[in-house]
């Protein structure tokens, strides 16, 4: 038996990462995988697992240090095989550099060499099919599965599909390779890093043979000699990451970073939740409950807020045949969405028209352009250019207001949400820097977005940032309607089908298509003069589109 170091592993290039849990005990067998220490960066926690089996003699970390690659996390009783393996790494993706040691040898040793490698033979090896960066998103709900063992499939084939809170979304594998196991099933749950599949991979390239190792003889020695060890690399399980959050309230609390990251979510501060996880560990569930009970309490005042009665439930069986049918997760979130906005925001909806006889009759003249660039023009584009040029010159609509109820966020970038009807649902895909774009680009971007928001593969961070928000009902029909704010933002347009209407020129009344635009807004931010003078302001830019590039 011969003790080993175990080392901190490559750990994404972070350094003096602080080690919030350990997981072993002195005397404590362990075998490779085994998790040793959990860590923390300021983006995620991280297991450590054991490059190899053994006991454990001595632990050189505790909860609160901080470690860096390379650095010594626990020595390990191993046979003399393993202690070698053990300590042999590489500087290879997932292996550390073996370190050249002074050592004490007292009887015959064994030095291992290896040689060159003579043959090779291509590359077929076992690679995980991983959840890669969701845009923070965590717990995102599998919805499908697209793979079966024994399919063979091409680097962007569709793995599972993924359901956030606002939209799903196909994960694609980056590699080709045969399906030999999937870790995941329909309705669980996964995170960033979590592995879908195990997929046997044949990229074609060539991995060198190694030659068995074959062991030289060492002369005695009785004093402390430099030996260099020449060794075979031994590969380090990839740490363990999970999706986490800035720390906030109830920092002191025992708890990794999801957790911390939905008691931020609830505003629950950690420090008042009772711990069930094992070494007094803080568990999503402990959060859970403890908004539960909070909620059960009742009201100590009026000023702390009053519910709303839900009405009665029904039985319509009772009337003939009904079905129960499930709502999909993005129509029960945009459900919660609209009620929230609705219920927080004092909506007020200002109604106008503008004349786009001119635009249209522009648009319809570069139709042979728009084929020969491989593109279509709609109406949208302009409207999306108008309301750009808008928020520049009405910057009050380009706000957000603050949680805190005494300051507003002045935005200073344009990107406008753009709502598309899809079967899974609504969905609002965030064109950036409008204001900064051509017609045609627009036009191209508006088809792709469109593209994605269909085929299920709209990731969450396309649907970020938007400052205003497009609703247009055009192509179905309608005269007007009242949009619900999208919140945070502070405004959204619809648009409804444009007609041909009679209009007064001076001396008679000639026809002209006319679209009827319907601007909400939330007015705590906006005054109605402000709303009157936005939606007239975007009637004079559709209505002569030459004051689009003034």
């Amino acid at each position: 038996m011969a003790t080993s170091n175990m080392m901190i592993p490559d750990m994404g290039g972070a350094q003096s990462v602080e080690v919030i849990e350990v997981c072993v005990a002195v005397g404590d067998v362990i075998d490779e995988g085994d998790s040793i220490i959990v860590v923390e960066t300021d983006k995620a926690s991280m297991e450590i697992p054991a490059s190899s089996a053994g006991t454990i003699k001595t632990i050189l970390l505790k909860e609160g240090d901080t470690c860096s690659m390379g650095d010594v996390m626990i020595k390990v009783e191993v046979d003399g095989e393993t202690a070698t393996n053990a300590q042999a790494t590489s500087t290879k993706a997932e292996e550390v550099a073996a370190p050249v040691t002074k050592v004490e040898v007292e009887s015959p040793a064994t030095v291992l060499a290896a040689k060159e490698p003579e043959s090779a033979s291509p590359a077929t090896s076992e690679r995980l099919a991983l959840v890669p960066d969701l845009g923070g998103a965590t717990d995102v709900e599998i919805i499908e599965i697209s793979i079966k063992v024994g399919d063979e499939l091409a680097d962007g084939d569709s793995l599972v599909v993924l359901e956030t809170d606002k939209a799903s979304m196909e994960i694609p594998i980056n590699f080709a390779g045969t399906v030999v196991d999937i870790k995941v099933a329909e309705g669980g749950k996964v995170n960033v890093g979590d592995t879908i599949a195990v997929v046997m991979a044949s990229s074609g390239e060539v991995v060198k043979a190694e030659e068995p190792v074959a062991p030289v003889e060492a002369p005695r020695v009785t004093s402390v000699t430099k030996v260099e060890e020449v060794v075979a690399p031994v590969k380090i399980p990839a740490p363990k990451v999970s999706a986490a959050a800035p720390i906030g309230v109830g920092s002191a609390a025992h708890a990794g970073p999801a957790v911390r990251m939905l008691a931020r979510e609830l505003g629950v501060d950690l420090g008042q939740v009772s711990a069930t996880g094992p070494r007094g560990r803080v568990l999503k569930e402990d959060v859970q409950v403890f908004v539960k009970q909070k909620m059960l309490q009742p009201a100590l005042s009026a000023g702390q807020g009053v519910g709303i009665e839900q009405p009665p439930a029904i039985d319509f069986s009772q009337f003939g045949e009904v079905d129960h049918i499930k709502m999909s997760k993005i129509k029960r979130v945009t459900a919660q969405n609209m009620t929230r906005s609705w219920l927080n925001v004092p909506h007020v909806t200002q109604f106008d028209h503008a004349d786009i006889t001119e635009l249209e009759v522009f648009r319809k003249g570069i139709k042979a352009e728009a084929e020969k660039k491989g593109t279509k023009v709609t109406p949208l584009p302009f409207m999306l250019k108008a309301c750009a040029m808008a928020l520049r010159e009405f910057p009050q609509f380009n706000v957000s207001l603050d949680n805190d109820g005494e300051r507003i966020i002045q935005k200073h970038y344009v990107h406008i949400g753009v709502a598309v009807d899809t079967p899974a649902g609504l969905m609002v895909p965030v064109i950036r820097d409008v204001d900064k774009k051509s017609i045609w680009q627009l036009s191209e971007e508006l088809i792709t977005m469109g593209a994605k928001a269909k085929d299920k593969k709209l990731m969450p961070a396309d649907m970020q940032g938007g400052c205003f928000t497009i609703s247009s009902l055009g192509s179905i029909g309608g005269t007007a309607f009242t949009p619900i704010v999208n919140t945070p933002e502070v405004a959204i347009l619809g648009v409804s089908k444009a007609e041909m209407q009679p209009r007064w020129n001076g001396s008679e009344f000639e026809p002209r298509l006319m679209m009827p635009l319907s601007l909400s807004y939330d007015h705590r931010a906006v005054n109605g003069a402000d709303a009157a003078r936005f939606t007239q302001y975007l009637g004079k830019l559709l209505s002569d589109i030459r004051h689009l590039v003034m």
